[in-house]
């Protein structure tokens, strides 16, 4: 069975209702997530940024852009979670903002230091969360249920690993050092 591509580290499967250790675990992923993706793009050449993870897929340097930009989104959805009553979300189009200028052929560095700023002010957030803050929810205009903190940080912290994965998978198909 060939392995797929677009799931190097699986399909993202909610874990149910989380524990307090199984947060933290989440929260520590996300903590690592700037690092980790700071380690798999460690000497890649410009040639190899615009290589595509897969067949179709986007470019290592647009998967660099899109972390930030989908964090940035999720950290807000986040917040006017925690400050309105199930507040309605603006979704975005990732793969139109992965096109645009700035994610298809700007350098990397810029979003590498966004996403480990956004990462410190995320994680301070996540860890002074209380119980009841948790089940705190936003509804996403495409989605049929709404999403509590509990799923967005439980997808978050897959999220960053799925797409360090893209890389360093694509890194160890090609003998890439």
């Amino acid at each position: 069975m060939e392995a797929d591509l677009r799931y190097p580290i699986g399909k993202y499967r909610r874990p149910g209702e989380l524990t307090s250790d199984q947060r933290l675990e989440f929260i520590s992923a996300i903590d690592q997530t700037p690092q980790h993706l700071a380690s798999a793009l460690k000497n890649l050449s410009a040639g190899q940024l615009d290589t595509p993870y897969r067949p179709g897929g986007w470019t290592v340097r647009q998967v660099v852009h899109h972390l930030p930009d989908s964090h940035m989104n999720a950290y807000v959805r986040m917040k006017l979670a925690l400050t309105e009553d199930e507040p309605t979300i603006k979704p975005y189009d990732e793969a139109r903002w992965a096109e645009l200028p700035d994610g298809k052929s700007s350098p990397i560095e810029p979003s590498l230091a966004i996403l480990e700023s956004l990462h410190k002010r995320w994680v301070l957030l996540l860890k002074s969360l209380t119980p009841s803050d948790w089940a705190r929810k936003f509804r996403h205009p495409d989605h049929e249920k709404p999403m509590s903190l509990d799923d967005s940080l439980a997808l978050y912290a897959w999220h960053g690993k799925h797409h360090v994965a893209h890389i360093t998978a694509l890194r160890e198909r090609n003998g890439w050092q």
